[in-house]
C-alpha cells in the first residue's frame, strides 16, 4: 500500500459517543486519515492489522461495527470475471455531521496527499479553531453561533485580538450567558395577552 496517513485524523461527536467499543472509534479516526482527496480509504485490513497489533478478524470486527452503525460505507470491486476481491473502498458517511464540521473534515481530505511535515502547514488557523471548538459536546446550533462570532475579523479574527483565549472556558461561559438570555427573554405583555383573549373570544361569537 502506497497511501500514507495525514498528520490529522477526527472523530465527530456523532462518533464519538456512539454505542461502539473505542477502538473502532479510533479506527474510524485512522480511516480519516488516509482519506485521498476523493474521500476514499484503499487501506486494508491486512495494513491495519499490523498498524494495531491485531488479527484480521479483529479488524474486520472493528469494521463491521462502524458500517452497521452508519458511520462508514465499504464497497468492492472483483477481478473481471470472477468473485475474488480486487479492491476494498471505505468512504465516510457525513449524515448526522453539521456543515462546519463536514466543511473541516472536507479541507483536511484535500491535505492528505501531501508530507506529514507540509499538511499542518495548510491547515489554516481558523480551521483548526474550528475543528477545536467542534469537539466539544454542546448543541450544535450553540457551537456555529460561538465559532460565527470569534472568527470574524479580516487580518486577525476576534478570538485571535483577546490576550488570552482558552476554547474550554470561553465556551462554558457562553453557554451560561445564553442559558441566561434564554430565560430573561421579554415575556408577552398583559395588554397583549389580552388582546389575543379578545381576538380569540371574537372567534367563538
Amino acid at each position: 500500500m502506497t497511501e500514507k496517513p495525514n498528520y490529522y485524523a477526527i472523530i465527530p461527536a456523532h462518533v464519538r459517543y456512539a454505542d461502539i467499543t473505542p477502538n473502532a472509534k479510533l479506527l474510524y479516526a485512522e480511516i480519516t486519515s488516509f482519506l485521498q482527496m476523493n474521500g476514499v480509504c484503499f487501506a486494508t485490513n491486512r495494513y491495519f492489522s499490523k498498524l494495531y497489533g491485531k488479527n484480521k478478524v479483529t479488524i474486520s470486527r472493528w469494521i463491521k461495527e462502524l458500517r452497521d452503525g452508519g458511520f462508514i460505507k465499504v464497497t468492492f470491486t472483483y477481478k473481471e470475471g470472477t468473485k475474488e476481491i480486487d479492491n476494498r473502498y471505505i468512504e465516510i458517511c457525513h449524515d448526522g455531521i453539521s456543515k462546519i464540521e463536514r466543511k473541516v473534515l472536507t479541507k483536511m481530505l484535500k491535505n492528505n496527499n501531501t508530507s506529514n511535515n507540509t499538511t499542518s502547514n495548510n491547515i489554516t488557523i481558523k480551521e483548526k479553531f474550528i475543528s477545536e471548538v467542534m469537539s466539544f459536546d454542546y448543541p450544535k446550533s450553540m457551537l456555529e453561533d460561538f465559532i460565527n462570532y470569534w472568527t470574524e475579523g479580516k487580518k486577525k479574527m476576534r478570538f485571535q485580538k483577546q490576550s488570552t483565549f482558552e476554547i474550554k472556558l470561553r465556551l462554558l461561559r457562553w453557554a451560561k450567558n445564553e442559558n441566561k438570555w434564554n430565560k430573561t427573554k421579554p415575556t408577552m405583555s398583559k395588554l397583549d395577552s389580552q388582546i389575543n383573549a379578545w381576538q380569540e373570544a371574537k372567534k367563538l361569537i
